[in-house]
């Protein structure tokens, strides 16, 4: 059986608005369906509508400008006063209905690109801020290695968002019996594995150098997925036995088993520059207050005791 999808956990998985998701179920590029009042989407109406797009074959394709774009697709129209954000968690689209209400001049723009790369982004093309969640296995620390590293010369603030927890994604009782590193190497297992830049494909890469492992050891290593949800959604259709991911994907999705690895910290890198733009201001008042907060906590997964902090200045 099929795993569903709400309108907002496609969104995430194809990195578009979930706007466009309606006018795509509208002119009848993705197919739906209805449980009551809530819309839902099968994941092989998901990969035969990616097909089509393949292919070329789709007669009703939006526009470009109707998706929400990689940066470097966003400064083709970008403007002096848009802030544009660079995550893929869903805590960022809570964080971007709430600065909704501040009704702020400045346009916001969220870049669905991994932490590594939104980093770059921030050095490269212009981006604001990214979340980032890297793990530098020398150092057995998070994100600072690789803020240094990417912004060279450029003064940063790193706010604290949440802990979460990193695992395995496998079918409900565990029935390859997936618990280590080690086991990626079983020739009966088959892996989903992330995109090069994600913070969970690092946290992947790190461990198998420090373990010596040569990733040809592990079937579906080369096979990439763009978000935690389509990793989850992967094992739980049988199309994989195990990948790697947050333990809020894996609450979302039926017949799926969390395998805890790892703690990480996830935080908000910004520019020292932007610190005191209303924009900014708003995104911490938001990030400090109670009914975002509490809202996060019911997504589960996330460890919100520090959020809002100041990690360090850079």
């Amino acid at each position: 059986m099929d795993t569903s999808f709400t309108p907002q956990e496609v969104a995430d998985i194809l990195k578009i608005a979930k706007t466009t998701v309606y006018e795509l179920i509208k002119r009848g590029d993705l197919n739906s369906y209805r449980v009551g009042n809530k819309m839902r989407i099968e994941m092989k109406d998901i990969e035969k509508y990616i097909s089509n797009k393949k292919d070329n074959k789709s007669q009703h394709s939006l526009p470009e400008n109707n998706l929400v774009n990689p940066v470097e697709s966003l400064l083709d129209n970008v403007h002096n006063n848009d802030f544009i954000i660079c995550s893929q968690d869903i805590m960022l689209d809570i964080l971007s209905r709430h600065l909704e209400t501040y009704h702020l001049e400045t346009r916001i723009y969220r870049s669905y690109v991994g932490s590594y790369n939104g980093l770059y982004s921030m050095y490269t093309k212009g981006a604001s801020a990214a979340t980032t969640h890297l793990w530098d296995a020398s150092t057995d620390t998070y994100n600072l290695t690789y803020i240094k590293s990417l912004l060279p010369g450029i003064p940063t603030f790193v706010i604290h968002l949440a802990k979460r927890m990193q695992g395995f994604y496998v079918l409900k009782g565990n029935p390859k019996d997936i618990k280590t590193w080690q086991d990626l190497t079983k020739p009966n297992i088959i892996f989903a594995n992330r995109e090069k830049g994600s913070g969970t494909r690092v946290l992947l890469d790190e461990n198998l150098k420090k373990l010596n492992i040569n990733s040809s050891q592990i079937n579906g290593y080369s096979r990439e997925c763009t978000s935690h949800l389509a990793v989850a959604s992967t094992i739980a259709r049988g199309g994989a036995d195990v990948g790697i991911g947050t333990q809020n994907a894996s609450i979302q999705i039926k017949n799926i088993d969390f395998i805890p690895i790892q703690e990480e910290k996830y935080e908000l890198v910004i520019k020292k520059e932007d610190m005191n733009t209303r924009i900014v201001k708003s995104i911490m008042e938001v990030l400090n207050s109670d009914i975002f907060k509490f809202e996060v906590l019911g997504l589960g997964g996330y460890d919100i005791a520090e959020m809002g902090n100041l990690v360090t200045e850079l």
